[in-house]
């Protein structure tokens, strides 16, 4: 029996000072080092925190471009996906609502031009980011809604838009909170 016990209360030992001291502490000085200093990178306008960088926001004027649905109405504290799979009756029907909003407030879109993340929801239901062909969509839409030309919301979109890192890993986005707040500042 003596066999086991040390054996097992040394690997416990070994494994809460890992566990419990070391790693806890090697991903908060991690955080330190990152955007936001482990805090969230804050996104301000007048000195006045508007938003975080990697938490979407909903955005429903004409003004505006529209972020990715949320499964949880943008609520950062629960986040999580719908768990609806895609021949669920209801889910289909909150993609077709999405579907027929977008083409109610963007004139001259067709059905075959939304792209998938304009209309399902997120897995954390909190992405800040659409594609490019997202934004895309919006363009006329809030340049009429701003009496601005198209080609300077289509600037815009292009100085706000995030290449994949290193030019390979992750897709091209646009991140919405930042894009809107460039707007604001026009």
């Amino acid at each position: 029996m003596k066999k086991y016990i040390i054996p097992s209360l040394r690997l416990t030992l070994v494994l809460i000072v890992l566990l419990c001291i070391i790693y806890p502490i090697s991903i908060a000085l991690a955080g330190k080092f990152s955007k936001g200093n482990g805090g969230g990178e804050k996104i301000t306008k007048n000195g006045k925190t508007i938003g975080y960088a990697l938490l979407g926001q909903q955005f429903t004027k004409p003004a505006y471009f529209s972020g990715r649905p949320s499964a949880v109405s943008y609520n950062a504290a629960g986040s999580a996906g719908s768990n609806k799979g895609p021949s669920n009756p209801d889910y289909l029907k909150d993609v077709q609502s999405r579907i027929d909003t977008l083409l109610k407030y963007n004139t001259g879109l067709n059905k075959s031009d939304i792209p998938a993340d304009m209309v399902t929801a997120s897995g954390s239901g909190l992405d800040p980011n659409i594609s490019e062909q997202g934004a895309a969509i919006q363009v006329a839409r809030v340049a009429k809604a701003r009496k601005i030309s198209e080609q300077k919301v289509k600037e815009l979109v292009a100085m706000n838009t995030i290449k994949p890192f290193l030019g390979l890993f992750g897709p091209t986005s646009v991140n919405v909170l930042k894009l809107n707040l460039a707007l604001d500042n026009l």
